[in-house]
């Protein structure tokens, strides 16, 4: 940890800048559009009406995207590394959950072509996605990789570039959705494994942050050019924000426990011996 200000963020100093900062929003709402319009037709085709709650957590799981991306946040992202943590929270935890929540894979499937259906479906059951979808693997891919971000070189060097800086929020995006969707989503995932099991990976996911934080708060490998308060302040954001967000997943992971469905069929195997 350095006691330096944050790098600068060239993209507001351009004269397009302002063009360029409204892109990532619009992107945002023409993702909310076509899930909204991919929801009327597969309510059409389909023989029940999609779950409301699907929708509003997949528009809410938009909002939150759009909120990090729009000020006063962005702005505070560039300038103060507490911005930045927020925006990370938001980006990275708490819209992917939103998202994932909404079942995007379920509506395209509802509304492909049969064999388009089927071979998004090849493609879900594949090996690489198999490793891909591994509980191990998304860990490693979102939490393992805050750990390389902020305990090397890397985040000065991306926060200094507007490319590094977008590379970062699609990272922690897509990292984010792959994680809250092994974990609890609704979609299919090619040989998801029990809920013990995530369950298991998701409290390392929380162990992981809570050192992480720490170590940030205290000044410990942690290579962070911003001033010590920026940094502090930052961590107290982690962990306090990441507890929820991760509570939140674990919420949406218990909600997919059917133990007395097991219980019955139990039931029904002694009573028909």
């Amino acid at each position: 940890m350095h006691d330096h200000p944050m790098p600068g963020h060239p993209v507001s100093d351009h004269g397009g800048g302002s063009w360029a900062a409204l892109l990532p929003p619009a992107v945002v709402a023409l993702l909310a559009v076509v899930y909204v319009l991919l929801v009327g037709r597969a309510s059409r085709a389909g023989r029940r009406p999609w779950p409301r709650r699907r929708t509003a957590a997949f528009l809410i799981g938009c909002a939150l995207l759009a909120v990090a991306l729009l000020p006063p946040i962005a702005p505070l992202a560039h300038e103060d590394f507490r911005g930045h943590m927020l925006q990370h929270l938001l980006i990275g935890m708490y819209a992917p959950l939103a998202l994932v929540l909404g079942a995007p894979i379920t509506v395209l499937l509802r509304v492909l072509p049969a064999r388009d259906a089927r071979t998004l479906t090849r493609m879900l059951r594949s090996r690489p996605m198999a490793l891909l979808a591994h509980p191990v693997t998304a860990l490693f891919l979102s939490v393992g990789s805050l750990a390389v971000l902020y305990c090397t070189p890397l985040y000065n060097a991306a926060a200094a570039h507007p490319a590094g800086h977008w590379l970062l929020h699609v990272h922690f995006l897509v990292s984010g959705c792959l994680f809250a969707w092994v974990i609890a989503g609704p979609d299919p995932a090619p040989a998801r494994p029990g809920v013990r099991t995530r369950l298991a990976v998701l409290g390392v996911a929380i162990a992981v942050h809570a050192v992480l934080s720490q170590l940030m708060y205290g000044g410990f490998l942690i290579d962070v050019h911003a001033p010590i308060n920026q940094v502090r302040g930052g961590a107290e954001i982690m962990y306090y924000g990441g507890d929820i967000a991760e509570l939140l997943l674990a919420a949406a992971l218990v909600a997919t426990w059917r133990p007395r469905a097991r219980s019955r069929a139990r039931l029904r195997t002694v009573a028909a011996s």
